[in-house]
C-alpha cells in the first residue's frame, strides 16, 4: 500500500502549507478527508480493501483538533515524517496515530477520543 497520512480537522491555510511542504519531499501521500467521511473506518480511508465501508455520512461535530494517522509508513519512514512535520514549525500536534489491525476498523471520533484518553492518562 502507498504511505499515506490521513488528516482530519486540518489546521487553517498557513499551517496546513506547512504541513504539505513538509511531507512533499518525502513523497508520502497526504489525504485530507472531509468530515462527512468521518463514520466511515480508518481502514477504508487508508485504501484497505478487506474493511467494508459504513452507509451514510457523518453528521456530528467537527474534531476538537487536528488528527494524523499514519498509514503504510515502516518505521524509518515514520521518524523521518515525525521529524519533518516538528521542522516545519505547523505544530504541535497532538492527536497523532498509526493505522493498526485494531484502529483501522474505528471511525475517526473513535480514534481521536482514544488518543484524548491516552493523553490525559499520560499527563497524570
Amino acid at each position: 500500500m502507498k504511505e499515506t497520512i490521513l488528516l482530519f480537522n486540518p489546521p487553517e491555510k498557513e499551517r496546513l502549507l506547512k504541513i504539505e511542504a513538509a511531507l512533499f519531499p518525502l513523497h508520502i501521500r497526504l489525504k485530507r478527508v472531509a468530515r462527512p467521511d468521518y463514520h466511515q473506518p480508518l481502514g477504508v480511508l487508508a485504501g484497505l480493501k478487506d474493511i467494508a465501508p459504513a452507509e451514510g455520512s457523518y453528521e456530528g461535530e467537527e474534531l476538537p483538533g487536528t488528527m494524523f494517522v499514519f498509514c503504510f509508513l515502516d518505521d524509518r519512514r515514520l521518524n523521518q515524517a515525525l521529524a519533518a512535520l516538528r521542522r516545519s514549525g505547523a505544530g504541535p500536534f497532538p492527536y497523532k496515530a498509526v493505522l493498526t489491525p485494531t484502529n483501522s476498523l474505528w471511525t475517526a471520533p473513535d480514534c481521536f477520543e482514544e488518543i484524548r484518553k491516552e493523553h490525559e492518562a499520560m499527563s497524570r
